[in-house]
């Protein structure tokens, strides 16, 4: 059998988000079916704990245990501790929202082996896109930990998951809200070149789409929650949809495929803005 990893992503949790609660609800149920052997939360676990301790709280304590004795390995998007504060000026990626994060849910980053029983060997990287290009110190013990991570892999194949894509187009593209900052690139530069990647999977788009580039598929997870209108995603690829991906490690490659349970609402973000992101007024 080969190994199942699910990836959830941007599930906005907090205890003021009824649908989202609600089409959580559903995907556990399909989890439980089929427990996987790891379970990815890609960023965005929360609707807004750069702001609020209590979302942070509820989203940590919602997705642990979801996929049974299968290990819980999240990184941050940018509503659990902030960004650039070119994206986010009014909520910056800082020490103190970092540390919440650390207190809740553990490290900001991951490397994870999982071995199958037909010989199948990965290595699981997670990175914080949140802190690239700020300058902040944990970027820098960021970059340097990739090195430490990629030691030992052997014949391990690689699947990286981030919050943020590394670029939408191109790798030369401009600096825009929704991508890794161009500056901040080329630190990923030792996974991404690296022989054993298969997959390099995010979130944060709220847009389902499957790419390749040489050996490696490059996957937007559908959100477990909200989609956003057209006009506020101008030139943006993929497919509006909710769900989450289930990736399938083979030997040497990755199938991945999105999963949307019964019942699982599609809202775009105007329908659930009342319990979500009201307007200042």
């Amino acid at each position: 059998m080969p190994l199942i990893v699910a990836q959830i992503s941007d599930a906005h949790l907090g205890p003021r988000t009824t649908v989202f609660q609600a089409n959580l609800a559903r995907i556990a149920a399909v989890l439980d079916a089929a427990p996987p052997d790891a379970l990815v939360a890609s960023g965005d676990l929360s609707l807004d704990g750069a702001g609020r301790d209590a979302d942070l709280a509820f989203a940590a304590q919602a997705l642990r245990g979801l996929a049974g004795a299968a290990p819980l390995l999240a990184i941050p998007g940018n509503h659990d501790i902030g960004s650039d504060a070119r994206s986010m000026p009014d909520q910056p990626v800082d020490a103190a929202r970092l540390a919440r994060w650390d207190a809740l849910l553990g490290a900001d980053r991951f490397a994870h082996d999982l071995d199958g029983p037909g010989g199948e060997a990965w290595r699981l990287l997670g990175l914080n896109t949140e802190i690239m290009g700020t300058g902040l110190a944990r970027e820098a013990e960021q970059a340097a930990w990739i090195g430490q991570a990629l030691a030992g892999l052997g014949r391990r194949r690689l699947a990286l998951f981030l919050h943020k894509p590394v670029f939408i187009h191109a790798p030369d593209d401009p600096f825009d809200y929704w991508s890794v900052p161009p500056e901040a690139r080329g630190a990923l530069a030792p996974v991404l070149d690296h022989p054993a990647l298969r997959l390099v999977a995010s979130g944060h788009l709220h847009l389902n789409r499957l790419t390749r580039r040489g050996e490696a598929s490059y996957a937007w997870a559908a959100p477990a929650s909200f989609i956003c209108e057209p006009e506020l995603q101008p030139g943006l690829p993929g497919d509006r949809v909710t769900g989450f991906l289930r990736h399938t490690l083979h030997a040497d490659h990755v199938e991945t495929e999105l999963v949307c349970p019964a019942g699982l609402r599609a809202p775009f973000l105007e329908e659930v803005r009342a319990e979500t992101y009201p307007r200042r007024r």
